[in-house]
């Protein structure tokens, strides 16, 4: 008998107790942790033969010297330093294959353990939900889960990009972590950058509440889902698209259009008085037109839902349906419908089907703007049109080209605009100044009719250094986006100037005599209104191609910055 077995029987019979009980506790501690390792290995795909055999093999022979061993407390610590090795080398491995969030035997894994996690989760996402496409609440996942996790970091994202009124959220992979980037007031600004398995959950998780396929990571794909953060409910259109780098996903806020008027969209007084009578009109060609991105569809939007939908039978064909307009039949081209024939056949439908005002968005179609020109020309229809162009001249000039016949075009044209889209100050913290005579004199401005500008406010700090940002614009010193228009309703003189002119210049010419306007001139009126600084207006006004080559020079010398044009 071993001598370890003779140690705890006396001579007669007695056994120790509580060492026995303390070896059976081990055994049994022993054999649910080789359960647990069986069960992790399959779970995390690794070498389930190899380390079940490693860990029972250092469990058995440990307790087989445990018997052997001359003294109870050496055999113990022989099996705690054989077991607890294995083990932990069984940790470190399952650890390099899993998240973060997934880890044993780490600060991490302890803290979780210690802490009322499920307590903790609700407490992180009070006041932040999520619903599904099919708008079904998502419950709040189990604690200690991945899901868990995922669930709070998509509320700490959420819950920034509501504060900040992001209206566009996208999500770039990297080598190890995801860049994020906001849009806000249409402005693009990076933000920090997320662990890169953090963010691959939340997309996961996303994915799942938009009902798109998880396993598709290289498709683009396309959902809506919406948050609810502090019972601001908010509906988004997610996008998914795989890359070489990983998948990268864009967020963007919808806004229903069905809310923006001629009265909302920025127009000033004279405008909107100027174009409220196109409500009355049967027949007649309106251009509405501004460069990619500047608003043209709210724009279009705003026109159609001018005239009265019940005395009119309304319809728009377009690319692409954003917004809903009440009473009016809006249809999309569909490259899948088979027996909807082309664009341009598409289009010539909806004209044939006798509505007597039809809008049509996006149209950079020859055949497409030759049937819409004829329309309001020859069959007593209204017509709006919207494309991109950078100025009234050049829209003219571009429709003329696509149609090709310019008498038939002015004689059928109502009117064009062409806009631009600038931030608002912020009314809380916008700040007076006196502007440059030099700045004044630039833009042939008096000092009497611009006494004052404005520019958003400087952010000032606490007494230990901490910025404390405006509550309505969270420091950026803008909320909110208003259109700065170009407008000219085309009169009878005006048309017989524009008949007259041979090139853009005459037409140039001929819109001077006309006393329209310009965007620049309605731009400076809305910084002396103190709308939108001489910042945004320069910004916004100066040729998109021209401004690149300067902005990679401030890049290359971030020692010298930039004076704002104010200053100058």
């Amino acid at each position: 008998m071993p001598v370890s077995l003779l140690a705890e029987f006396g001579y007669g019979g007695y056994v120790s107790p509580i060492k026995l009980g303390v070896y059976l506790v081990f055994f049994v501690l022993w054999f649910l942790l080789v359960n647990w390792v069986y069960a992790d290995t399959q779970a995390v795909r690794t070498k389930v033969r190899f380390w079940i055999s490693l860990v029972s093999a250092s469990g058995a022979l440990s307790l087989v010297v445990w018997l052997f061993a001359p003294f109870f407390l050496i055999g113990l610590l022989i099996c705690v330093v054989a077991v607890g090795a294995t083990n932990l080398a069984y940790a470190m491995h399952r650890n390099s294959l899993v998240s973060d969030a997934e880890t044993v035997l780490t600060p991490d894994h302890f803290k979780r353990i210690f802490s009322r996690e499920g307590k903790r989760v609700e407490k992180s996402t009070v006041g932040i939900s999520f619903i599904t496409a099919n708008n079904n609440d998502v419950p709040l996942p189990p604690a200690k889960t991945e899901e868990s996790y995922a669930y709070q970091e998509a509320c700490e994202i959420f819950e920034d990009a509501v504060w900040r009124r992001v209206s566009q959220l996208s999500m770039m992979p990297g080598a190890e972590e995801y860049s994020l980037s906001y849009v806000i007031d249409g402005k693009l600004t990076k933000q920090p950058g997320r662990d890169r398995e953090d963010v691959e959950q939340v997309v996961y998780l996303l994915k799942q509440i938009a009902d798109l396929d998880t396993k598709e990571k290289r498709k683009p794909q396309t959902g809506r889902l919406y948050s609810v953060v502090h019972g601001t409910k908010v509906a988004w259109d997610l996008a998914t698209a795989g890359s070489s780098a990983g998948e990268q996903v864009r967020l963007v806020r919808y806004e229903d259009k069905e809310l923006m008027s001629l009265d909302d969209i920025g127009l000033d007084a004279d405008q909107v008085e100027a174009l409220k009578p196109l409500r009355q009109r049967s027949s007649g060609l309106f251009l509405t037109t501004a460069p990619a991105k500047e608003g043209v569809t709210t724009t279009f939007y705003a026109l159609m839902k001018n005239h009265d939908p019940f005395m009119n039978d309304i319809n728009t064909y377009e690319k692409k349906v954003t917004g809903t307009l009440d009473n009016v039949t809006q249809q999309a081209f569909s490259m899948n419908d088979s027996s909807g024939g082309s664009y341009v056949d598409q289009f010539q439908t909806i004209v044939r089907m006798g509505s007597n005002i039809i809008g049509i968005s996006d149209c950079e179609d020859p055949e497409a703007a030759k049937i819409a020109t004829d329309a309001a020309a020859n069959q007593n229809r209204m017509i709006h049109v919207s494309f991109e162009a950078t100025s009234t001249i050049k829209a003219l000039a571009k429709w003329i080209k696509l149609v090709g016949e310019k008498n038939m075009i002015v004689d059928s044209l109502v009117g064009i605009t062409n806009q631009r889209l600038a931030r608002r100050l912020c009314d809380e913290c916008k700040q007076p100044y006196k502007p440059n005579p030099k700045l004044l004199k630039r833009f042939h401005l008096s000092p009497e009719k611009a006494k004052m500008f404005f520019r958003q406010g400087d952010i000032e700090y606490d007494k230990n250094g901490k910025p404390m940002l405006c509550e309505k614009c969270q420091g950026t010193g803008y909320y909110g986006i208003t259109g700065i228009y170009e407008t000219i309703v085309i009169d009878d003189e005006l048309r017989e100037m524009l008949k007259a002119s041979k090139t853009m210049k005459d037409v140039a010419r001929a819109f001077a005599r006309a006393n329209v306007v310009t965007i620049q001139d309605r731009a400076l009126q809305k910084v002396i209104a103190g709308v939108t600084s001489i910042n945004e207006v320069v910004n916004e006004l100066a040729p998109k191609a021209a401004a690149k080559p300067a902005v990679k020079k401030k890049a290359a010398t971030k020692a010298k910055p930039q004076a704002k044009p104010e200053e100058k």
